[in-house]
């Protein structure tokens, strides 16, 4: 169990991280926001104060219909929250009068940007490339050569090892078949 809450908060920090980089805050038809309604929840208990297993499903570890219905609601009252103020945990009741309605004043999903948080309007400054297009081509061209000098001298030194190495066997072949000529044509003259 320990390990498990070990994996979920490194999860959890992973996650928070991804999302304050500024990776998603430049358009304003998306955005990427943390719903910590489930952060510092606390299983709910019975009257007896042991855990209240209506929440979950048969093999105690998924929820039930009535735990996903209150996760929903989190989930819900979560989005309709501004971020910096949003809810990190679960108020486990059947209570269905806790579900958040939007406002009139702000009939939206609260993001970074409607929170007051981050750019209003993000400024879009044109730059010029810090390196002239010119000079990749040229790198390209040079890597594409300096890759086929490597290739070209690589095979050519494999084939010089292979020709020596080949030379050297049918020189060692053709001089056995002298001694051995050499040898018959002794054991003749003694003959």
């Amino acid at each position: 169990l320990q390990e498990m809450k070990r994996v979920n908060r490194d999860f959890q920090a992973e996650a928070s991280q991804m999302v304050n980089s500024g990776r998603y805050e430049q358009r304003e038809d998306f955005a990427v926001v943390m719903q910590p309604f489930f952060r510092n929840t606390f299983v709910p208990l019975d009257s007896v104060s042991g855990p209240d297993l209506s929440f979950f499903s048969t093999d105690c570890f998924h929820f039930s219909e009535r735990g996903y219905a209150e996760m929903a609601v989190a989930l819900w009252n979560n989005m309709l929250e501004p971020v910096g103020e949003k809810q990190s945990y679960n108020n486990f009741t059947h209570d269905r009068s806790k579900l958040k309605c939007p406002t009139l004043e702000k009939p939206f999903l609260f993001t970074v940007r409607n929170s007051g948080f981050g750019n209003a309007a993000p400024v879009s400054v044109k730059t010029e490339p810090s390196v002239p297009y010119w000079a990749v081509i040229v790198a390209a061209v040079a890597g594409v050569l300096a890759g086929s000098l490597l290739v070209w001298a690589v095979s050519a030194r494999r084939a010089k090892r292979y020709q020596h190495e080949t030379g050297t066997a049918m020189n060692l072949k053709s001089t056995s078949l002298l001694l051995w000529c050499n040898e018959e044509s002794s054991i003749k003259k003694k003959c």
